[in-house]
């Protein structure tokens, strides 16, 4: 696919000032942060301004960012760096992508530009040299950027303590699916026609917490019917989690990355978040919006984002994790119960206007400031 930019029009603005140009930075192809990024692109670009989406070659393939309204040209440096040189306003999305917007700005002569880094969220703090390198990188994104925004109350806290000048709150809003969904159908493709669906999305990396869903798995062996458990995504831990589930027999299916997330989990029983850390899952989200009942661990920005709307466990207890999804498939009516307090906690979040307006008043106060 060619990375080469694409122009798209840009309506008129007001009192007949020039449109307001942003970059956003993409480090990676996270779901979460690339979903966040088309929302945003959509909005904006719908308001007049001009947008340029810096980002990988791949993640232009599945969230087509140039449909969006976006100029698109690919994370290169040299890219990254053209791109900037003619920004108004730099928008990064994780804390690589600010480091590496902060340098593309300095490299292109605009240092003067304001950057905006989004923190998503990320893991726990590792240990030793990893650690030390990962608080460096994390404290000159946070003194670098006019303003941080976090998407946890946990994130903002975070960079106040590595030395943001302004951190805010800024829950990004989740893209509502709107295409129709036959749950027979999906439960007939994974094999779960009369037997419990459990379901798990997220790349297949340490902090998901798989290994120990993967023990859970095993403790349900003893139900009747057996559940089954489809995990969706792609990564890294894959093929050591594929020998488990072979070794020792266990009903759970790897699906690999998939586009139809959200089909797979208005299909499911219960949804699952084990994870050792999460900022704003994406997962929990789109569970509670769908009604579908959450099993997720207490950790990072979980219980703000689901309050009394789904079973928190402690992270790495497998036995709480297998007794929590058990219950709630023994218990129909516990699961309407989340379903209901998940839509009602679901309406509570920001919706994606209200993210756009809130993103774009952030670049307007950024503009003033800098034409005081």
């Amino acid at each position: 696919m060619s990375s080469s930019p694409v122009s798209v029009p840009v309506p008129a603005q007001p009192y007949g000032r020039p449109p307001l140009r942003t970059v956003q930075v993409l480090g990676g192809a996270g779901a979460g942060s690339s979903a966040h990024v088309r929302s945003l692109t959509t909005g904006l670009a719908a308001r007049g301004v001009r947008v340029t989406v810096c980002a990988p070659v791949a993640a232009e393939g599945e969230y087509d960012f140039t449909g969006a309204g976006a100029r698109f040209t690919s994370d290169a440096a040299n890219a990254l760096r053209a791109a900037c040189a003619g920004a108004d306003v730099v928008h990064a999305h994780g804390v690589r992508a600010g480091m590496r917007a902060a340098l593309a700005l300095r490299g292109a002569g605009r240092g003067r530009v304001p950057l905006v880094v989004t923190w998503h969220g990320g893991a726990p703090e590792p240990a030793g040299a990893l650690g030390r390198l990962s608080r460096l990188l994390e404290r000159r994104v946070a003194r670098a950027a006019a303003v941080v925004l976090g998407a946890s109350s946990d994130q903002v806290d975070l960079a106040r303590r590595r030395g943001a000048r302004d951190a805010r709150l800024a829950a990004p809003a989740v893209p509502v699916a709107e295409h129709a969904v036959d749950a027979g159908k999906t439960r007939a493709e994974l094999g779960a026609v009369e037997r419990p669906l459990v379901i798990a999305v997220g790349s297949l990396v340490a902090r998901r917490g798989y290994s120990l869903l993967l023990d859970a798995a095993r403790a349900w062996r003893v139900l009747d019917p057996l559940p089954l458990l489809v995990i969706a995504g792609e990564g890294p831990l894959r093929a050591e989690l594929a020998r488990r589930i072979e070794a020792e027999g266990l009903p759970v299916r790897l699906l690999g990355r998939r586009r139809d997330a959200d089909r797979l989990l208005a299909a499911a029983d219960v949804a699952v978040v084990p994870s050792r850390w999460e900022g704003r899952s994406l997962l929990a989200q789109e569970a509670l919006r769908a009604g579908v009942a959450l099993v997720a661990t207490e950790v990072g920005g979980v219980p703000e984002l689901v309050g009394d709307a789904a079973v928190l466990v402690p992270y790495g207890d497998p036995g709480a994790l297998a007794g929590a999804v058990a219950a709630l498939l023994d218990d129909p009516g516990r699961r309407a119960e989340l379903a209901a307090a998940g839509r009602a906690q679901a309406a509570t979040w920001p919706s994606e206007d209200d993210t756009v307006a809130q993103v774009l008043s952030v670049y307007d106060e950024l503009m003033e400031r800098g034409r005081a």
